[in-house]
């Protein structure tokens, strides 16, 4: 059993790529075999909209036909039993990176058809993580909370069952004062870390053991 993760953050050590790691270690407690990856660490674009993955009879027909440095993890994705993809949100959406990993990765899979199928070869579960900066409430007002489950909607429907964590007000900065950013109280963001974080890491842990099923 194999899960791979794709941290869609710059940082490797902050709120994203903390919650990747306690996914996965909740998918090790299953028993699976884990792999991390940053994405801000690879070369790669976007869809290029070269369509080769829609050609009849080509040779890279429902598989993406870019060669980069996100090439050999896509193929990775294709024996593994389950996917965990985490982003902070930047302007209410996950960062570019991830944004061009969904791009190649749901596309070659998904048919212009009527109605439309998956390609993919087996069903897989898949974990979608988002470290926002902003609290509950202001989500929901801005409408980022509805936003940001289409994307587990969306590998639902090319992957199998998706499961969807959004984590709030979490901690931007070390030190606030440094930085113009006076709308966040430091003390209370500090409170959260100290008093909320560990619970949702708790989630994420529980999220990633969820993604191997437990046998009968």
């Amino acid at each position: 059993m194999k899960v791979i993760a794709f941290n869609g953050s710059p940082r490797k050590e902050w709120n994203t790529a903390l919650l990747l790691k306690s996914a996965l270690e909740g998918a090790a407690s299953r028993g699976a075999e884990t792999e991390l990856v940053h994405l801000y660490d690879l070369d790669y674009k976007g869809c290029t909209s070269c369509f080769a993955c829609k050609l009849k009879g080509g040779k890279s027909y429902g598989r993406c036909a870019m060669e980069d440095g996100l090439t050999p993890f896509l193929r990775k994705i294709e024996t593994a039993q389950g996917i965990l993809l985490g982003s902070p949100v930047y302007l209410g959406c996950a960062t570019g990176a991830m944004r061009s990993l969904i791009e190649r990765l749901v596309f070659p899979f998904y048919t212009y058809t009527d109605p439309p199928v998956s390609l993919f070869p087996e069903k897989v579960r898949v974990g979608v993580l988002y470290a926002l900066g902003a609290t509950e409430e202001m989500a929901v007002q801005l409408g980022w909370d509805q936003s940001l489950n289409q994307t587990g909607t969306v590998m639902e429907r090319i992957f199998g069952p998706a499961e969807t964590l959004q984590v709030y007000d979490t901690l931007q900065f070390d030190d606030y004062s440094k930085y113009v950013a006076s709308r966040f109280d430091p003390v209370h963001k500090a409170a959260r870390r100290r008093d909320i974080f560990p619970q949702d890491l708790r989630k994420a842990f529980e999220l990633g053991a969820r993604l191997i099923p437990q046998e009968d």
